[in-house]
């Protein structure tokens, strides 16, 4: 496995829809390796395939949940209820963090690794995560979704 560089802000990648995942191989299998080696190593929940340059319907979550691991090849939500606002930040846009609406109950249907399709439920952070990295294979950043930037002291207060 491989610690990859991270894409940062405004790289055109980061905006852009990602295609389809179509082969189930071993090279999506160390994609998906070196994809959460890289997210743990800079600290992160979530890491979306544009994210390191790549643009592919493909990203991994870990939010430090019983669920662990969730590797996402074509996630689409299937069904999304009520709304919490909460902070956000993004590994492209190190230091940057704000207030963004999300739904609080999401069902996300997707593939694993070898093509076989999956559901999940997720409520919460792991909901927020799950939406996040989604809206990153469309080409969707949570600064256009921010209705209020927060500064590290209000964090850290």
């Amino acid at each position: 496995m491989a610690v990859l560089s991270i894409v940062m802000h405004p790289n055109p990648i980061l905006e852009q829809p990602c295609a389809p995942v179509t082969i189930f191989d071993r090279r999506l299998g160390r994609l998906l390796d070196d994809m959460y080696e890289t997210m743990l190593a800079a600290d992160g929940v979530g890491l979306a395939a544009p994210q390191i340059g790549v643009a592919e319907q493909v990203a991994v979550v870990d939010v430090g949940d019983e669920h662990g691991r969730i590797e996402l090849i074509n996630p689409v939500v299937i069904e999304a209820r009520g709304e919490q606002v909460d902070v956000e930040g993004c590994l492209s846009f190190p230091g940057l963090f704000g207030e963004v609406p999300r739904a609080k109950f999401v069902k996300v249907r997707a593939q694993n690794r070898r093509g076989r399709p999956f559901t999940l439920s997720a409520t919460g952070f792991l909901a927020r995560a799950l939406q996040h990295e989604i809206d990153h294979l469309h080409g969707v950043l949570f600064t256009s979704k921010v209705i209020r930037y927060c500064d590290l002291e209000e964090l850290e207060g």
